[in-house]
């Protein structure tokens, strides 16, 4: 049994390690709220006028959104970004109640909206290119009956719908309407209106009949002959060539920031949004936000010019790095520490001048590491010493784990319990696999909530290890016979050790399953079709490999004493536990959930570790705790007569 003082504290330890994963984090979707103020943004104005209200009903409407709002707020996960959203929700609020006019509050909605978007990193953009004949073809079936064939909100079941359809054409309207938020009504629907949400359509058609729609009201062929000598020029409406400008900038945005022809850039890329698709790069939305970043810090934004720091990092160089890691690990690792000290710089309030020569060294790399990419397509031998590699790397520690807990099965002589540890690893890889699926095929899986889901996982493993790693090393210092130890243990693993061995067995492989299957991806695209084939051969000789070590420590482990076998395996977990601690500590400082504050030290990712107290805090916290864990278990075993 473990020491008491240590089996009350593992409850609390399993709900913290559970709080920390992703389904706790994230248990509001901010797609909700930016969809409410959206929508805020857009009909407030035909509810007042010079401070007189024009329509009580929706009104009265307008304010149940803002009040909505403040709950949805309050859902947000704690930290800046959920207290400034609510003082900005306070003051939305006290707009709307005081009857301010519609373009105050559009303007304030707006951002809002700009300011949660960048703060909990939301996906604002397509995976690709949209299909707008595909979009014009949906809007036909889907959307025609009520909105009318041209978009007038004239369609034969518009008659009895109350409120009336949205006329596509109507510019003002359509002047206050972004295609992100576009997408977000078709996504969520509208509530108390006739119009439904569109879940069951695919996220590519729901981007497509976005941009069709935001598209209606600027057809004209005049138009979009100026967009198109606007986007011929290299200085004219240069903050919309991005696809997260051209996504979240309402078109009176582009007016307010580029006269004119922001308008008509804007709307010829919505239009032909194709060039922003062509050979773009998650490296190009890094280099975007950084820019975006040093313009906060040389406006006196520095919690806005951190946040977009972060967000240059989780949205575009997070989505890159795979593809980088997979041939060249040393140039990541250094892109890592260089976008990390301009994160320190902003945080420390640095002068100017030495943030933005940061900035420019730090763009000049990413620069180089795109053309990198761009050029760099792996040859066969590449492919498959890339892929035996990064299959070998990500799998050692969950072969460590699986062949620890085997071994202690098959010691004990509880062979009817393999099954329990076999489904969990394979429980693990049908999830990961799931969980890329997921991320390719239905939801945006941003980078945030990719880190997010590796560093909660490996807390939570780093506690279940210790669980584990706890209660084989009491068993080591158990004073009777082998025979009589072996009997104990076999009872004991009848009740809470069995789930915690097959728990540990999930948690140490769906942690690297995912990751994997995102580097293979990586490499795949890089291969031509003969690198394809070698790839798959690098793949098969990793697999046969970790077989091979596997066998070797499980014959290895087996045969030693009991007593020395039980130690040996629980100084592995000891030691995978405080480098899991190192690992999930370091995820969530990438999620932007935990502060990070560096210092002199030798990064190992290896071993977990990485030059910050925050992560050697919590590997020198487990190794502190296992000390004392160990001492009293010597005690306990020293005073107990024989």
């Amino acid at each position: 049994m473990l020491p008491r003082f240590t089996r009350r504290l593992l409850p609390a330890l399993i709900l913290c390690g559970l709080w920390l994963t992703p389904a706790a984090a994230q248990q509001s979707d901010p797609r909700a709220l930016l969809h409410l103020l959206d929508y805020i943004g857009v009909d407030y104005p035909n509810t007042v006028r010079d401070g007189q209200v024009i329509n009580p009903t929706e009104y009265a409407e307008q304010q149940e959104f803002a009040t909505r709002a403040n709950t949805l707020i309050a859902s947000l996960p704690a930290g800046a970004a959920r207290d400034n959203a609510q003082a900005q929700a306070d003051e939305l609020r006290r707009l709307i109640d005081s009857k301010a006019n519609g373009p105050v509050v559009s303007r304030h909605s707006e951002q809002m909206r700009a300011a949660l978007i960048g703060a909990l990193q939301v996906v604002t953009t397509p995976r690709g290119a949209p299909d707008l004949a595909r979009g014009a073809t949906l809007f036909a079936q889907q959307c025609g009956s009520c909105h009318g064939a041209d978009g007038m909100g004239n369609g034969p079941a518009a008659l009895n719908l109350e409120p009336a359809p949205t006329n596509f054409l109507d510019r003002a309207r359509a002047d206050q309407r972004s295609l992100y938020g576009l997408y977000s009504t078709i996504t969520l629907g509208v509530t108390d209106t006739a119009m439904p949400a569109f879940g069951q359509l695919s996220d590519a058609d729901r981007w497509a009949l976005a941009f069709h729609v935001g598209g209606l009201a600027y057809a004209d062929a005049q138009l979009q002959q100026r967009g198109d000598a606007v986007l011929a020029s290299a200085d004219q409406a240069a903050g919309l060539r991005s696809l997260a400008a051209l996504t979240t900038t309402t078109p009176a945005q582009a007016i307010a920031q580029h006269g004119d022809d922001g308008l008509a850039a804007l709307a010829r890329l919505r239009h032909d949004p194709a060039p922003l698709f062509a050979g773009s790069s998650p490296l190009d939305t890094t280099i975007a936000r950084l820019h975006d970043s040093l313009a906060a810090y040389a406006d006196n934004q520095p919690e806005q010019a951190y946040t977009l720091a972060l967000a240059a990092y989780l949205d575009g160089f997070e989505l890159a790095e795979s593809a980088l890691r997979a041939t060249d690990p040393e140039l990541v690792r250094a892109l890592e520490t260089r976008m990390l000290d301009y994160r320190q710089l902003i945080q420390s309030g640095m002068p100017l001048d030495t943030v933005r020569d940061a900035e420019a060294q730090l763009v000049t790399h990413l620069q180089q590491a795109r053309g990198q990419m761009d050029d760099n397509r792996l040859s066969p031998g590449m492919a498959m010493g890339s892929a035996f590699v990064i299959l070998l790397r990500e799998g050692l520690e969950a072969l460590l784990v699986l062949a620890a807990i085997i071994g202690i099965l098959i010691k004990t002589g509880r062979r009817d319990a393999l099954p329990y540890v076999h489904a969990g690893w394979i429980g693990a890889l049908a999830l990961g696999f799931a969980t890329w699926g997921a991320s390719i095929y239905l939801v945006d899986i941003s980078g945030a909530s990719r880190e997010l889901t590796e560093g909660g996982t490996a807390v939570l493993a780093a506690v279940v290890l210790l669980y584990v790693g706890f209660w084989l090393h009491d068993k080591a210092h158990a004073s009777q016979w082998q025979a009589f130890v072996k009997k104990r243990i076999q009872g004991a693993l009848s009740g809470r050790a069995l789930w915690a061995l097959a728990l540990v067995a999930f948690l140490a492989v769906y942690r690297e399953v995912f990751e994997t299957v995102l580097f293979y991806q990586a490499l795949w695209m890089q291969a031509e079709s003969d690198g394809q084939s070698a790839l798959l051969g690098g793949f098969g000789l990793g697999v046969a490999a970790l077989l091979a070590i596997g066998w070797i420590i499980l014959k290895s482990s087996v045969r030693l004493p009991l007593n020395a076998f039980f130690r040996v395996n629980a100084a592995i977990m000891f030691v995978l536990a405080v480098v899991f601690a190192g690992h999930g500590v370091a995820g969530l400082q990438k999620a932007g959930i935990l502060r990070l504050d560096p210092v002199s030290f030798p990064r190992i990712d290896l071993l977990g570790i990485y030059p910050n107290l925050e992560s050697l805090g919590a590997q020198l916290l487990v190794i502190l705790l296992v000390t004392a864990m160990v001492l009293a278990a010597r005690i306990r075993s020293a005073s107990t007569p024989v």
